[in-house]
């Protein structure tokens, strides 16, 4: 009943106390808003989506049925089986300019810090054990109140927990902008250092390429050779554990593949469609769950592909990087060239069709665009690690923070240093 870790002043104060949600907290359904849906509306319709997006696909409306004040916790009380909504929590930050869909809760605190009953109710251990992976979970207004809590008896306790994590949260959040700021970047140059469709010259050129004249302009398959993997039969279990790497589309994406998950034997190469493809081949992924479709990767390792990556195999001259990074920031217009039908796909022969501007070889124009792109790749991928430590941090400092009762054994096992360096992170 008392954390591993307290703030000075309250290392002598009592073991914390255990309530249930009814007894901190009033409870409220959300209304039904969507004949009220109006683009131009006044208010947020929180609903699972805006939720779950973490408020990035917004709907709106004039009329707000189930109004919700700052301070308030919003969550999702229905989901898929296995979802990643259920019970996850909105916290409201401003008055009159919320309001409440049906499937959310609203929770409004009245004897515990809001901030810290947002924390301990997000995505609770409690609730997703509600959940058993095969039919929709549906959280029921006295599963949420019946919720057990462990809490300090001091306001101004739970206020020092509060505002410790909320504290991190805002360096997550600003690192998160950085991120998404370079990638806008990313976004804007690639736009500008390659042609855009039907032109031949870039509307950016280093200095020393300004006149070099057109790009050559040609389709994939005049600069490539373009060919798909395979997959031996799962039912013989010869083909499989053996050395040879082995890449799916599960893989792919915007990276260098220097590992995978899975490796045939020589008899499962023989027996399959696959081949090994060099390092530095680029891989495409034709179809697959998701957004899979038209992403790209470069193999970072010799490896043998499974039946929906394409391959390609640059001629001698060619910049991989640069066809790489060509290929992936035109995502969305390799997407919209597949093959229509209920799933739609790419094929080989699209691929071999796609048409390609690259500058004369020998005037070192490609390494130039390549260099440059791939040096902002490393500050997105480093800002995106350091994005993950500051999670990490935080999981370990709640872990210091909240008594340790039903935590994962990940977190039982964390060292005291991790929370320690997250105090110190919390300090700067």
């Amino acid at each position: 009943m008392i954390p591993e870790l307290r703030f000075p002043d309250f290392r002598d104060a009592e073991s914390w106390k255990e309530k249930t949600l009814e007894e901190v907290a009033k409870y409220e359904n959300g209304k039904a808003h969507e004949q009220d849906i109006d683009v131009n509306g006044k208010f947020i319709v929180v609903n699972a989506k805006f939720i779950s997006t973490d408020g990035e696909v917004k709907k709106y409306t004039n009329t707000a049925f189930c109004p919700a004040k700052k301070g308030d916790i919003l969550m999702v009380l229905s989901d898929v089986p296995n979802g990643r909504a259920i019970a996850k929590c909105f916290f409201v930050d401003k008055d009159d300019f919320y309001t409440v869909n049906q499937r959310i809760c609203k929770l409004t605190p009245t004897k515990a810090e809001g901030k810290l009953l947002y924390y301990l109710l997000n995505r609770s251990p409690y609730f997703l054990s509600f959940d058993d992976g095969a039919k929709q979970t549906n959280l029921k207004n006295e599963d949420v109140l019946n919720c057990p809590l462990l809490l300090p008896k001091e306001p101004n306790e739970q206020q020092k927990i509060a505002t410790c994590l909320s504290s991190l949260d805002e360096v997550i959040a600003g690192n998160s902008q950085k991120l998404d700021s370079l990638k806008t970047h990313k976004k804007f140059l690639m736009q500008n250092l390659f042609p855009q469709e039907g032109e031949t010259i870039p509307n950016y050129r280093f200095p020393e390429f300004v006149n070099d004249g057109e790009w050559n302009s040609t389709r994939l398959n005049k600069i490539a050779s373009i060919s798909s993997g395979g997959t031996p039969s799962r039912a013989k279990t010869e083909y499989w554990n053996g050395n040879i790497p082995w890449a799916s589309t599960t893989l792919i994406d915007f990276n260098e593949i220097k590992k995978v998950n899975e490796f045939i034997t020589p008899l499962g190469l023989e027996n399959s469609s696959t081949k090994i493809f060099p390092k530095g081949t680029i891989l495409m992924a034709m179809y697959g769950q998701g957004k899979t479709r038209g992403k790209v990767a470069i193999l970072g390792l010799d490896a043998s592909i499974n039946q929906a990556c394409a391959a390609i195999t640059l001629k001698k001259g060619l910049n991989t990087n640069f066809v790489f990074q060509n290929l992936a920031g035109r995502y969305d217009e390799i997407r919209s060239i597949s093959n229509p039908g209920g799933q739609e796909n790419l094929s080989g022969e699209l691929i071999k069709n796609i048409t390609i501007c690259y500058p004369n070889v020998i005037s070192g124009e490609q390494q130039k665009i390549a260099e440059c792109l791939s040096s902002l790749d490393d500050l997105i991928t480093s800002q995106s690690e350091k994005i993950e430590q500051l999670k990490l941090h935080k999981k370990g400092l709640m872990q210091g923070l909240f008594p340790k009762v039903e935590m994962e054994q990940e977190y039982n096992q964390r060292s005291a240093s991790t929370v320690n360096s997250a105090f110190q992170l919390i300090e700067i």
